[in-house]
């Protein structure tokens, strides 16, 4: 049995209802978990490391390789009953979508690091953390899922093709 098939049976029918509504939504917010902690893993880890003192630097690489796995599991899972534009197409207005999206979700980790100061030696290390994690991984990260969610449906993936709403003959054309 599929675990969709075992979830199903164990979820009430009322609430089942409303998972298969939203279930786009559901995806997406999946696909976004899934990506935060991509982000938050490379995040941390660079910063650690290879970009130490480089905060900003450190988190639009995480973002970027997060976009990208973003991407895949979109297109090919959250967004699969939309469709109707060419993959290089719908690529690149994800990725311009994306790319606003990183810009909003770097604003509050820049304002939290240049703006306050937040940053060693002006305070700790444990408060310097505390601050990029609920600046960059929180706020930012909050700030653009919703962008990402309207511009997403707006833009990139369109509706749903819906063959029921096409006519069963065709209108005649009569000109006046």
């Amino acid at each position: 049995m599929f675990l969709a098939q075992i979830v199903a049976a164990r979820v009430p029918s009322r609430m089942l209802s409303m998972f298969v509504r939203n279930a786009e939504l559901l995806k997406f917010l999946t696909v976004g978990a899934i990506a935060f902690v991509t982000t938050s893993v490379l995040f941390f880890g660079l910063k650690w490391t290879v970009l130490e003192g480089k905060p900003v630097t450190a988190n639009v690489v995480a973002v970027l390789i997060a976009t990208v796995v973003s991407y895949v599991l979109n297109s090919e899972w959250a967004f699969t009953a939309r469709g109707g534009r060419a993959r290089r197409h719908e690529a690149a207005l994800f990725f311009l979508v994306a790319s606003v999206g990183m810009v909003i979700n770097q604003l509050p980790l820049a304002v939290s690091s240049y703006l306050f100061q937040l940053r060693t030696p002006h305070v700790s290390i444990l408060v310097e953390n505390i601050a990029d994690f609920v600046s960059a991984t929180i706020i930012g990260t909050l700030l653009a899922t919703v962008f990402r969610w309207w511009a997403m449906r707006k833009f990139v993936f369109l509706d749903p093709v819906r063959p029921d709403l096409e006519l069963d003959e065709p209108m005649s054309e009569t000109r006046a």
